[in-house]
């Protein structure tokens, strides 16, 4: 599988694209996954659904089936967060996986900037940043720089840049 980051500050439109590149790879005939990591605690369940109940009885794992899609719910219950290898290694093979932030991590990126929060480029620092989509002027001698917007643009260069 192939595989390709998109990272940046919060509010610097990380999600937007992702969402936008899925599509357009997609609609390319590709097989896309994504994996977004969080900073914070999350729910993708609901108090007092069935699964729910079963995750705060003491659950390790939950798997939740219909007939138009499962889930599988793993509780960390103090042990430590799983690697990005050890997670990708949970996917079902596809043609490209997409990652939603893991900033710190070596695969290649693509960083989301926008003006507007004030933060300042993460590029400059990081050599596993290997273009970014601005949502305003940046000038950067050594990568490429692409309007936030320019999905396609953008979905050719990680394209070229993984042999898809």
């Amino acid at each position: 599988m192939k595989l390709y980051g998109v990272t940046g500050w919060k509010n610097a439109g990380k999600t937007g694209l992702m969402e936008r590149l899925v599509a357009e790879f997609t609609a390319r005939g590709l097989a896309v996954s994504t994996l977004k990591h969080a900073h914070h605690s999350f729910d993708v369940d609901h108090p007092g659904r069935d699964s729910h109940r079963h995750r705060v009885a003491g659950a390790r794992q939950v798997l939740l089936s219909s007939g138009t899609r499962w889930a599988l719910m793993s509780e960390l219950r103090g042990t430590p967060e799983p690697l990005l290898a050890d997670l990708l290694a949970r996917l079902d093979p596809v043609d490209l996986v997409l990652v939603e932030g893991w900033k710190r991590d070596t695969h290649p990126k693509v960083e989301a900037w926008r003006p507007e929060p004030g933060n300042p480029l993460i590029a400059p620092n990081d050599p596993t940043i290997r273009a970014v989509a601005a949502g305003g002027p940046v000038t950067l001698s050594d990568r490429p720089v692409f309007a936030l917007d320019d999905t396609a643009a953008i979905a050719d260069f990680i394209a070229s840049e993984v042999g898809l």
